[in-house]
């Protein structure tokens, strides 16, 4: 019992390791030699690098096969001789493109430069640094990164409701239509909990200390069309609150060993799990935290279905109404992934329609002790000299994902703003182009492990354990539960169905699917999710914006801190149960003020600065396809009241593409290689579109 809480105790972002060293060195710049080579540290993956060509011989590439190679066929030759050379010292090696040919999207991965990027393997026994810093000196090679492992911050499990605990929770303060509603002071916070622990006045709750999601869901839900991409643990797809709310890649099969819709990644039916290469998303290792499920229930978890928890965007109870939840899964049980298979996931994302990339983890802020975590970023400067590809990666979903012509142009990344208590958030968050979130309690404190100050951008409910720590539940027969003291002041998601101790060790007891977590890693879903309400709305509206207006909206619409919450001393303990101490604490709530972003995200509030912001109207959008494939797109939503028209289609040329209706929905085929615009009507509104169709007969994919 007393190991389990000590895991439970821990705040839960998720972070890169570095070390001391790793920004003291020679970085990854573009105009000498020697700054094209990466420093090492204990994290590299050995036997890996990340290397980017110049553009001039990536014909050659082509040309040698090196560019069809894919995930699961790496080429032995790179046919660059100089490369060759090199790499035929180090016992032979493979190279393969980093990111797979996806026909649909190639020509936006050209134009980023992303498919001048391959992966590099060779022999354990010679050092990555030296194999570094030799291809470095060649004309051909631009950029050479070490791959580096991707690390947690902890291994924090969630604390699960038992069903005993489900029954006394639900049988004192039930929703009828999600019967844990009343425990989720982060959507609602009405100054009390009074029935969750009834014996204790619990005085650390203030009104309006949320993200006031009711006033939002009075004009909007949530709608599918705006997808969420969750890059962590992965995601239970078959969690009851949360399998109709996955995102769903027609014509693939679940855990498939074929790659249906070719785009580089087999069976990939609700994501990808990048740590195994697999369809099949993992959730139920001993080592699993429920961290993934967590953070997508509090974005997305059914709403008004009858079943534990609502979420802010989780739609209204029928079936075509919430956003989708995409699972990139770069964590799985004792096994992590790589920086190569995030930046793998991050475009992935974009090149399937997610607009929100939804982040909690990071690197440690670069402002935490470094006697405790050692040397780490401190500023762009730094991150973008030893990530170059992460950032180049990031940078593409950003600029690429959404549509010039639908809700969105552009994508949105939120991220954790990091758990170290430290001055300056962390990276990539920090980067100004992303969106860094902090943590409060229920009463606007400022959550005691939460990052704040530089490259802070908005404030959310996180938690905050042991500031509640005071504050426990009791079991059946009136005992306190040591193991959940402070989880009022937490928050309630969804986990996966852990039905057994298998996860758990020594906590006895049926765990359905909900629990309770805390950290900056839980603040920044409530960020992503009134962001995937906000666009949901804007949809609605049929209102378009640029990523960077809509994130102005976000910030410029958060709720103020009161005036006053910054005086005084925030009074808390540190409690470790193995030991049987309780350590009080005494933190100056000055040291916050003006750092905490522009103020608590604000759903309604937001919804409203949508009403109120002159946007342009959404047209139906251009289309591009390959040869033999289709998409199939709702006219409704690009029509004033779409859903009371009937519609009529003029392709110029059908020998190109053909296009029809089917259930309420445009379907588009490609049919050969060419353009052709399209006049669609519905009622008295006519609008046109243009349909390119690309072969995939080159081995980039496109003619």
């Amino acid at each position: 019992m007393n190991r389990i809480f000590r895991i439970f105790a821990t705040t839960s972002v998720f972070a890169f390791g570095l070390i001391a060293c790793s920004v003291d060195g020679p970085g990854v710049g573009d105009n000498h030699t020697e700054d094209r080579v990466p420093q090492m540290s204990e994290d590299v993956v050995a036997g890996e690098l990340l290397v980017r060509f110049d553009p001039r011989v990536s014909q050659v590439l082509e040309n040698a096969g090196v560019t069809k190679s894919g995930i699961k066929a790496p080429a032995t030759q790179s046919g660059v001789l100089s490369v060759d050379e090199i790499l035929s010292l180090v016992e032979g090696y493979e190279i393969e493109r980093v990111f797979p040919v996806d026909s649909r999207t190639e020509e936006k991965a050209i134009e980023a430069g992303l498919h001048l990027w391959y992966v590099v393997r060779f022999s354990e026994n010679f050092p990555a640094d030296k194999v570094a810093e030799d291809l470095s000196k060649l004309g051909e090679v631009s950029r050479v990164a070490f791959n580096r492992t991707l690390k947690r911050a902890s291994d924090k499990k969630a604390m699960p409701l038992t069903s005993d605990m489900i029954q006394q929770l639900t049988a004192s303060k039930a929703d009828s239509e999600d019967p844990l509603y009343g425990y989720q002071w982060n959507l609602k916070n009405d100054g009390s909990l009074q029935d969750m622990i009834p014996d204790a006045k619990i005085t650390k709750f203030v009104p309006g200390a949320d993200i006031r999601a009711e006033g939002a869901w009075a004009k909007c839900t949530g709608h599918p069309d705006i997808i969420v991409a969750v890059l962590d643990e992965g995601v239970d797809v078959t969690h009851p609150d949360l399998a109709a709310s996955m995102w769903v890649n027609e014509g693939e099969v679940y855990g498939s060993t074929e790659d249906a819709d070719g785009n580089g990644y087999a069976g990939d039916r609700h994501g990808y799990n990048f740590v195994k290469q697999q369809g099949k998303i993992t959730v139920n290792s001993r080592y699993d935290s429920g961290h993934g499920s967590h953070v997508a229930g509090a974005i997305a978890a059914r709403n008004n279905n009858g079943l534990g928890i609502k979420s802010i965007a989780g739609g209204d109870g029928s079936a075509d109404s919430g956003v989708r939840i995409m699972s990139c899964q770069i964590f799985s049980g004792e096994y992590v992934g790589t920086l190569l298979d995030e930046v793998r996931a991050i475009k992935y994302a974009a090149d399937n329609g997610a607009v929100i990339l939804q982040c909690s983890w990071g690197y440690i802020s670069g402002a935490a002790n470094p006697y405790d975590w050692g040397a780490q970023f401190a500023t762009d400067e730094e991150w973008e000299l030893y990530n170059p590809l992460e950032k180049q990666a990031l940078d593409y979903f950003i600029e690429t994902a959404g549509s010039s012509s639908g809700v969105i142009d552009g994508g949105i990344a939120v991220f954790a703003g990091g758990n170290e208590s430290a001055a300056a958030s962390s990276y990539p968050g920090a980067y100004g182009k992303f969106v860094a979130v902090a943590g409060i309690a229920g009463d606007f404190t400022p959550a005691i492990y939460s990052n704040y100050g530089p490259g802070t951008n908005i404030s959310a409910p996180g938690g905050d354990q042991d500031y509640y720590f005071e504050y426990a539940p009791k079991d059946a027969d009136g005992n306190v539960i040591k193991d959940y003291m402070g989880s009022v002041g937490c928050i309630l998601s969804t986990i996966p169905e852990w039905h057994t101790d298998s996860q758990l060790g020594d906590l006895d007891g049926d765990f359905l699917g909900y629990g309770y977590m805390e950290g900056t890693s839980m603040a920044c879903p409530q960020v992503s999710g009134v962001i995937a309400l906000g666009l949901s709305y804007a949809l609605q509206q049929r209102k378009h914006f640029k990523a960077e207006e809509f994130i102005d909206l976000l910030y410029s619409s958060a709720t103020e801190f009161p005036e006053d919450i910054f005086d005084g001393e925030k009074f808390w303990y540190k409690y470790v149960i193995d030991m049987g101490d309780n350590h009080p604490n005494l933190t100056p709530l000055k040291t916050y003020k003006g750092q905490m972003g522009s103020g608590v995200v604000n759903a309604e509030a937001l919804l409203a600065a949508i009403d109120g912001t002159e946007a342009p109207a959404m047209t139906f959008p251009n289309v591009t396809l390959a040869v033999g494939t289709q998409r199939k797109i709702s006219p409704a939503v690009y029509f004033e009241n779409g859903n009371s028209l009937n519609y009529t289609l003029i392709v110029e040329n059908q020998s190109v593409a053909t296009a029809n209706f089917e259930n309420g929905k445009v379907v588009i085929t490609g049919k050969s290689a060419g353009q052709t615009s399209v006049v669609i009507k519905g009622g008295s509104e006519e609008q046109k579109f243009v349909i390119s169709v690309r072969t995939a007969d080159s081995s980039n994919g496109w003619l």
